[in-house]
């Protein structure tokens, strides 16, 4: 977990060219937070172990001398302090996961304003954009219980939104949008503006090669993911195998219709998915795999 952190403070430190003096000013001020944390996490898991190692010790105890209630009793004392520790561990990850979540706004913000995002303005070569496009997957926050009556929220992994929601700005969406050969397609696009009169969306295509922004309905755009689902404490906020989903088909920026072959079982782990292809024989790709972020409901029917 401490080595996650660090590498989330690392690539946050590679970004910070460009910021204004009030901006450096703030993530500095979090960064120092974020550094206090760390250390504050390091002596509670010092702590920890300490106590694990107490703990092991007692069972070998308790297994060899197996007459002594005093070892049993000892035993349940440790019990409650690893759970004690367990959730004074999980308290401080939750806030180092916070400070992370507000430098990151605050650099995504700048780049929105400076053109260094998604836009159109920006030239981003092919491989870098997609490059980004998996990291963005890849750091994408994961949902963690803190008991187990905690319900999984909307844009958790395959829940959807909810019917009322409104995209914000900068935020990635599928978009369905028509070609110059009229053929519609779903599109990874950034939200530029929503107007609430119209209900319609300003959206940018994020493939520099294209250029194109759009004016949208609610109807043609699908909100990705906010965070990814657990496969251990979520399994039901994750497509089950054989569900028709539209998917992001590996280096491209166009979504197509696929079948889950495979969810994931960890929360590293990506979707197996078979891309409809009528090259193949049984009319479907081999299977590919695509990040959560990646993957969303499609509510047309699967083609005979």
């Amino acid at each position: 977990m401490i080595n996650m952190q660090k590498s989330e403070a690392n690539n946050t430190l590679n970004t910070l060219s460009g910021l204004s003096v009030s901006e450096s000013i703030i993530i500095s001020e979090r960064m120092r937070e974020f550094h206090q944390i760390l250390c504050q996490l390091c002596e509670e898991m010092v702590r920890s172990d300490h106590n694990l190692d107490n703990m092991n010790k007692t069972h070998e105890r308790t297994q060899s001398e197996p007459q002594k209630p005093y070892y049993k009793h000892k035993l349940k004392g440790l019990y409650k302090t690893a759970l004690h520790d367990a959730k004074s561990e999980e308290e401080i990850v939750r806030k180092a996961l916070e400070i992370i979540h507000d430098i990151r706004s605050v650099i995504k913000s700048r780049h929105r304003k400076s053109g260094h995002g998604f836009t159109k303005e920006t030239a981003i070569r092919r491989g870098a954009l997609m490059k980004m496009l998996q990291q963005n997957a890849a750091t994408l926050p994961l949902f963690v219980p803190k008991s187990n009556d905690d319900i999984t929220p909307p844009m958790c992994g395959a829940i959807p939104s909810e019917p009322n929601y409104v995209a914000k700005m900068g935020d990635l969406v599928a978009a369905l949008v028509k070609g110059t050969d009229g053929d519609e397609n779903w599109i990874l696009a950034e939200v530029v503006h929503y107007n609430h009169n119209s209900n319609k969306y300003e959206i940018d295509d994020i493939d520099e090669e294209q250029k194109d922004r759009h004016i949208l309905s609610r109807r043609r755009i699908i909100p990705l993911p906010l965070m990814r689902a657990n496969p251990v404490t979520d399994l039901d906020a994750l497509f089950p195998k054989d569900t028709l989903v539209l998917a992001l088909y590996p280096q491209t920026t166009c979504f197509y219709r696929a079948i889950i072959q495979e969810p994931p079982k960890t929360a590293q782990e990506e979707y197996q998915v078979l891309f409809e292809d009528s090259s193949y024989n049984d009319g479907y790709s081999p299977p590919l795999s695509v990040p959560q972020r990646y993957v969303i409901i499609c509510k047309e029917s699967r083609k005979k």
